[in-house]
């Protein structure tokens, strides 16, 4: 079964409402509205895009120890992808679907990390869970999403929000908690192939959560990643 495929099968289940999910359709339909109105205000609009220089980073992983990206991009290609947290019923299942893809990617000397702004130790239990055999790094202030224009405050005097905001709190989803930030902050999931040079050479930003890519969809940036270098 391919990538697509699971995440496509966990989807169902979580949208049919099965457990240990259980969300009501009326919760359901309301995250579809919130999406739609992400995606309506233009949030993929405003992020790094290709061609871009990507945001340098240095970030703790779940063991604590300080991860550089340039440092990374001297071994070749890195693969970067910005996640919500262990709060978001598809970030497991998207986790898992990587750790599967990341032979593909160890062919063309690629680094694979991702980033989310959840606490420390969240990212820790989600990496042992998941056996993952690449890091997750904690930017529990939000600052490298920022700099890539990933960041999303959900408006509570908004109506809609606001009750999206309850729906979380009901999923005992409480995302301030996760974050140790008191504003309810949301990622725009992305993923990005970052060339050796710091050049962002793919790009796929896309504000519905639920959408997910397939491994093979970064191959040609990575091929490129490799000419360059050759």
């Amino acid at each position: 079964m391919s990538r697509k495929a699971r995440l496509d099968a966990f989807k169902a289940d979580f949208e049919a409402g099965k457990p240990p999910y259980g969300v009501l359709r009326s919760g359901i339909d309301m995250m579809h509205r919130v999406t739609a109105e992400l995606l309506a205000a233009g949030a993929a609009a405003r992020t790094k895009t290709v061609g871009d220089k990507a945001t340098e980073f240095a970030l703790s992983n779940s063991d604590g120890d300080i991860v550089r990206s340039t440092e990374l991009l001297t071994k070749g290609p890195l693969i970067v992808g910005f996640y919500r947290g262990a709060w978001c019923p598809y970030y497991d299942a998207e986790l898992r679907a990587i750790e599967v893809a990341k032979p593909e990617f160890d062919k063309y000397s690629a680094s694979l990390v991702a980033i989310s702004p959840q606490m420390p130790l969240n990212s820790q239990k989600s990496a042992r869970q998941n056996k993952l055999t690449f890091p997750i790094l904690s930017d529990t202030k939000g600052e490298v999403a920022a700099a890539f224009g990933l960041c999303v405050r959900l408006p509570d005097h908004l109506i809609e929000f606001a009750e999206l905001i309850e729906i979380y709190k009901w999923l005992r989803n409480d995302v301030p908690s996760f974050n140790g930030d008191l504003n309810w902050t949301l990622l725009v999931p992305a993923r990005y192939v970052i060339g050796p040079d710091g050049t962002i050479l793919y790009a796929d930003v896309n504000p519905d959560h639920r959408r997910r890519l397939e491994a093979h969809d970064l191959i040609p940036a990575l091929e490129q990643a490799a000419a360059v270098t050759t």
